[in-house]
């Protein structure tokens, strides 16, 4: 029997796939890869992990995967590609194919059909492709510059949010104290262990710059009018980077788009998907949004099966 093994590498974990000719067998997770975010040896860490776990679970030894398929953020770097590709091989004897993190969602969601993605993860990205293979991504150009409605984007907004908040507040004590003692702000200084807003300016201006995305939990979690507004306008965010690539790539007026959602951002807060549904269909009537989230892995796992039939 010849395994194959998928791999997503993300900012927050990275999971694992292995399967048989038409099966999944296994899946497993491990901790964060994405080698721009943690750095080459945390990235070692949780790849290794990975798939020691994943062949202790169909007992198998590493040298027993025919082909391996990668989907890492920034692959399209060869600096990158190149640490991705030679971290695995210190484990994996077999082919390796490492590839963006979009590609193999887009995989996952649609086969070779076509169709645009958007991730919403620690990161953000909208990626398509139409009837004739043509390819267009939007946004995904890092956390300074893009990576809009990720949970990154999110953190950052709350606490920007936050801080205006508290200059509009001025030097009301009433209005001081049912900020401070609102449910965003409590949330958002027990994430980063802080005791109060000033805390937040030091926090996040600090080098090496804070985890924002460790902020979306909580702030998904609160029931509080600045984290809707922020995770309401996330959804926006990310219909728009849709949108960009659906006017471009597909310009047939009657043809319908399929669009697909990945990411943990997604996963949990149904305030952004309801979001991103209603702004979208306002931008493009064309799309038909799939209301299930699609898992990356299952594309990785995928590709590397048809990469390993063309090779053989």
């Amino acid at each position: 029997m010849a395994f194959y093994l998928g791999i997503d590498g993300g900012g927050t974990k990275t999971a694992c796939a292995i399967g048989d000719e038409s099966r999944t067998l296994a899946t497993s997770l491990a901790g964060p890869s994405n080698v721009v975010r943690v750095g080459e040896q945390q990235a070692r860490e949780s790849l290794h992990r990975g798939v020691r776990e994943i062949c202790a679970a169909v007992r198998i030894t590493p040298s027993q995967i025919a082909c391996t398929c990668v989907g890492a953020a920034g692959a399209a770097n060869p600096e990158i590609d190149a640490v991705v590709h030679r971290v695995l091989a210190e484990v994996l004897p077999g082919p390796i194919e490492v590839l963006g993190d979009m590609e193999i969602a887009l995989a996952a969601a649609f086969g070779s059909d076509p169709g645009v993605i958007v991730i919403a993860g620690t990161g953000s990205i909208a990626f398509g492709r139409d009837r004739n293979g043509h390819t267009m991504r939007a946004g995904g150009w890092g956390f300074a510059i893009s990576d809009e409605g990720s949970a990154h984007w999110i953190g950052r907004s709350a606490v920007g949010a936050v801080l205006r908040a508290a200059a509009r507040a001025g030097l009301d004590p009433v209005a001081r104290q049912a900020l401070e003692s609102s449910a965003l702000v409590t949330a958002l200084l027990e994430a980063w262990g802080l005791t109060s807003i000033p805390d937040l300016v030091r926090a996040g201006n600090a080098i090496p710059p804070p985890d924002f995305a460790a902020l979306f939990a909580p702030i998904a979690s609160c029931d509080d009018p600045v984290s809707r507004q922020v995770l309401s306008q996330a959804g926006k965010e990310l219909a728009r980077l849709v949108s960009d690539v659906t006017a471009t790539l597909f310009t047939a007026q009657a043809e319908s788009v399929p669009v697909a959602m990945v990411g943990g951002v997604f996963r949990h807060s149904s305030l952004v998907r309801e979001s991103f549904y209603n702004e979208l269909r306002q931008l493009d009537r064309r799309v038909d949004i799939s209301p299930d989230l699609v898992e990356p892995v299952e594309g990785a796992l995928r590709i590397a099966r048809k990469r390993c039939a063309t090779t053989s």
